[in-house]
């Protein structure tokens, strides 16, 4: 998982993350602006789920994302 490259591209990844939780508004994922912990926070608080799971699917969605980001044709 390269959460920096997350960081990088917050606005391109956070639209990733209101597809799985739309209980996120965009004030929240303002708020956020690509802090790991505070992201599982409040999806925590928004959603109920449990820590583990969120950090779990949320690993994967970064990791998919990377994948996608390194797969993308360069243009110039």
């Amino acid at each position: 998982m390269n959460w920096d490259r997350v960081k990088g591209n917050w606005n391109q990844f956070k639209g990733k993350v209101r597809e799985k939780w739309g209980d996120l508004t965009d004030d929240d994922l303002a708020r956020v602006e690509g802090n790991w912990d505070q992201l599982v926070g409040k999806i925590e608080e928004r959603t109920g789920q449990m820590r583990m799971d969120i950090e779990n699917r949320l690993s994967d969605i970064v990791d998919q994302y990377n994948e996608s980001a390194v797969n993308r044709p360069v243009t110039e």
